[in-house]
């Protein structure tokens, strides 16, 4: 399955300081919630520490001094920071809530946007479920570090900063004992990071594949049920998941190993402070006081320390969400405007192809030296064995695609002076699969023009030939028609579709096997709204049923890459060439008494 064998780019294993700004960077644009954030977050930690301290000042002087009135002064200035406390810590969780969801919808609505850019060949090569998992998960994570994660890097360093001015102040002899062991946990810290970061980008790949191995076993349940393909997709999907187990499981091994490493190397800073402030005590050095708030402080230190753990994970997690969400938002549509495109007012013009050249692999050419001229307001059908080139020659009309070599031009000018939204959004399209969207049909035939009114909308149906069975379901033009349009029949939704692009009143129009999928009922209908969005029209008609093209200014035969046959529907036939094959396969008896004029009707050769 595609899913499987996509392979993204893999990232470097080095800490990338550069993605983290650009993490951080998210926020610039809620600098007040993100600086209200920080303060908030300062201030708790300094309290925290001053709390350590009033317990030495409470032990020194109201216990061991027996001073009541400094205890009870005491009690009151905890009773009153408890209070003030309570609010830092409601304030910081609040912003921290409103920031993480800002963050991510924007991170969102910029992956959405440059997803509109993106050319159609990025959609080509990437798999639906790899798209999704960036803009879903990797999207949250990454908002959770610039708010939870932030959290505990900015709580940690004012818990280390606060601790050690408030070990420095009590007695700076033991406070350069617990700096001593500073360094060592930093260097113990730099290589869990290392290898941690590692298996957590390759976590995070293995997830892309699985969301997308889940899009397409949900969207293709159909294909999976009719071909008895659970067992081989069960097998498959088993072997994704359980290499993401084995990255997992060994990032969290990581993980725990390091949250011990890092309490034993603690362990023995408060057993030197234990011992060396003991022996201070004794010749009064530091008081009892002292050596409690000491020890609490190393152990208030610490914490942030020990922590690392889950932060670490946390942060390689979101570095590894990162990359694969900036390398979407960083990807260049290959398509795209020139600087001086310009939107000309219509597209309305000859459309010539100029000794094109097309591939999408460099060594399968699909186009070669291709030559076309199509008049303004003609009708050009297009068929030919799959593979030849027919939708290539109108995605490169559309420019989804542009050629390798050559040009295409429209009204005697290169279309790649004109801009993308100027060509794109004056042709309307009827594809082979039409496509709705969860909505109601209303809906759907408006997204051919937003502001259309009820009326036109029904008017478009009209000409289409969808009114009548729109208007037989229970609620008409208000019916849902579920996701893709799955509570309709493929007829129906090739109607509506028809409809949409009628609403839209295109300057040029393609149809690409429009109408291969349906009944013949259906196909009539088609073939009658067709004709009606065409009159006046440069029109394209792509078809395997060729009874629809009969009508067609000119119909060439593509073989590939080449035009092998042109003409109309009756001198093709006459030329008994690849159009007359095809075409009589179809119908054979018809079109040897209907088209041959050189040969009697049947009915009068029995008679002779």
């Amino acid at each position: 399955m595609s899913a499987f064998e996509f392979e993204e780019e893999d990232f470097s294993t080095q800490f990338n300081g550069r993605t983290i700004l650009r993490i951080l960077g998210l926020a610039k644009p809620h600098l007040r919630w993100l600086v209200g954030f920080i303060i908030l977050i300062a201030l708790t930690s300094l309290f925290d520490s001053y709390f350590t301290y009033l317990g030495k000042q409470m032990i020194d002087l109201g216990i061991l001094g027996e001073d009541r009135l400094a205890l009870r002064d005491i009690a009151v200035r905890y009773g009153l920071l408890i209070i003030v406390q309570s609010v830092n810590i409601f304030g910081f969780i609040y912003l921290a809530g409103v920031l993480g969801e800002r963050i991510q919808y924007d991170l969102r609505k910029t992956s959405f946007n440059h997803l509109q850019a993106l050319s159609l060949s990025y959609y080509d090569r990437t798999p639906v479920g790899w798209i999704m998992s960036r803009i879903t998960s990797d999207s949250e994570r990454i908002a959770q570090l610039v708010t939870w994660g932030l959290l505990d890097i900015v709580w940690a360093f004012f818990n280390i900063v606060t601790a050690v001015t408030f070990m420095l102040f009590i007695n700076w002899k033991l406070a350069l004992i617990v700096f001593t062991i500073i360094p060592v946990l930093v260097v113990v810290a730099a290589q869990f990071k290392k290898r941690i970061l590692v298996q957590f980008r390759l976590v995070r790949k293995l997830n892309s594949k699985i969301t997308a191995s889940y899009n397409e076993n949900i969207t293709g349940v159909r294909v999976v049920k009719a071909l008895r393909r659970e067992e081989e997709n069960l097998r498959e999907f088993g072997d994704l998941t359980i290499d993401m187990y084995k990255a997992g499981y060994k990032a969290a091994w990581l993980s725990a190993l390091f949250l011990p490493s890092v309490q034993f190397l603690s362990s023995i800073a408060i057993g030197a402070i234990a011992l060396y402030g003991g022996l201070q005590a004794q010749i009064g050095g530091i008081t009892i006081g002292g050596i409690h708030a000491f020890i609490s402080y190393i152990i208030f230190m610490i914490w942030p320390v020990q922590d690392l753990a889950r932060v670490y994970a946390e942060l390689q997690h979101a570095i590894a969400s990162a990359e694969r969400v900036f390398s979407l938002i960083d990807s260049i549509p290959e398509i795209s405007d020139r600087d001086d495109a310009t939107d000309p007012g219509s597209i309305r013009g000859d459309i010539e192809f100029r000794h094109v050249d097309f591939f999408y692999e460099a060594d399968k050419p699909v186009l070669k030296d291709f030559n076309l001229h199509v008049r303004r307001g003609e009708t050009v059908a297009l068929v030919g064995p799959t593979g030849g080139g027919k939708s290539t020659i109108v995605n490169l009309l559309c420019r989804f695609y542009e050629p390798k070599s050559g040009q295409v031009c429209i009204g005697d000018r290169d279309y790649t002076s004109i801009s993308l939204d100027a060509i794109q959004s004056r042709i309307g399209m009827v594809l082979q699969s039409p496509h709705l969207f969860s909505g109601t049909i209303r809906d759907n035939i408006r997204y051919g023009k937003l502001n259309a009114s009820d009326q036109e909308i029904e008017e478009a149906a009209k000409v289409a030939g969808a009114h009548d069975f729109i208007v037989e379901l229970e609620k008409g033009y208000d019916a849902e028609v579920g996701e893709g349009g799955i509570l309709l029949s493929v007829g129906q939704k090739q109607l509506i579709s028809l409809a949409r692009a009628v609403l839209a009143d295109p300057e040029i129009f393609i149809m690409d096997e429009a109408t291969s999928s349906v009944d013949t009922i259906t196909e009539n209908l088609i073939q009658r709204g067709m004709e009606a969005v065409v009159r006046d029209r440069t029109s394209f008609i792509i078809a395997h049923r060729l009874s629809t093209i009969k009508r067609a200014n000119r119909i060439l035969v593509i073989e590939d890459g080449k035009i092998t046959e042109m003409g109309s529907h009756a001198e093709l036939l006459h030329k008994k060439g690849h159009y007359y094959r095809l075409y009589t396969q179809q119908f054979r008896r018809q079109l040897e008494e209907e088209f041959d004029p050189f040969r009697a009707p049947s009915y009068q050769l029995k008679s002779v």
